[in-house]
């Protein structure tokens, strides 16, 4: 039996669980925003990794493919950041894999299996911490195991991260409200620091409203909160 370990999203951080895992793995997929070089280094050093370019990875990647096409073990891989890229025609294809929601996702599509393993970086709000291990059989079978990392409460007395204050200030807020004043504010290219003294929200929480609604054009407050896992 063959193992690959399917992950994306890590954004600079590889947990010891998941490097754990990866650690029995014949070979690494990575569905994009690795974040820097020293991440994809480290996982090579693991196993042999397949990666392609996320919307996240900037300079540093400039030269990383934006979709890959391997096959290994007898199982014809499609690789791309963001699921809207993927084409139409998969002819030849067994499974696809992509990332960019840090949603959990395992479908078939017309015989493809999809799969999106979701993040198994930095935890956004309340998103489960995800990837995946696909076993393949010399025949040819193979079954997907999804992977989840248990969520650790603070300790008492420490803050926490960034991800975890911001969920905490969210709590029994009305924030859509807060999300659509925080988007009109943006429009009128008002300062992130002046956004969060307006509608008496942390920066932190402030910038991060910005750059989902700059970043995703067209969104709508309740995307903007599905993006924050609310």
């Amino acid at each position: 039996m063959h193992r690959i370990g399917i992950i994306s999203d890590t954004h600079g951080l590889l947990r010891p669980e998941v490097a754990g895992a990866l650690r029995e793995c014949d070979e690494i997929l990575h569905g994009g925003d690795i974040n820097n070089a020293e991440i994809l280094d480290e996982l090579n050093g693991i196993a042999p990794t397949y990666a392609v370019r996320g919307n996240n990875d900037k300079e540093w990647a400039k030269d990383m493919a934006e979709t890959v096409s391997v096959e290994l073990h007898g199982i014809r891989f499609f690789m791309v950041h963001n699921k809207k890229y993927i084409p139409s025609d998969l002819t030849g294809t067994d499974i696809v894999i992509y990332g960019h929601s840090h949603k959990y996702e395992e479908k078939y599509v017309d015989g493809i299996l999809w799969i999106n393993p979701g993040s198994c970086g930095p935890r956004r709000f309340t998103q489960p911490i995800t990837f995946a291990l696909l076993e393949i059989e010399d025949d040819r079978s193979f079954r997907v195991n999804k992977m989840e990392i248990a969520h650790r409460p603070k300790e008492h007395g420490v803050s926490g991260t960034k991800h975890d204050r911001i969920k905490d200030e969210m709590e029994g807020r009305d924030m859509k409200r807060i999300i659509k004043s925080v988007m009109r504010d943006t429009d009128k290219q008002i300062s992130v620091p002046e956004i969060a003294a307006k509608n008496k929200i942390s920066v932190d929480l402030a910038e991060q409203i910005c750059r989902l609604y700059l970043t995703h054009p067209g969104v709508s407050a309740d995307g903007i909160m599905g993006k924050m896992g609310m």
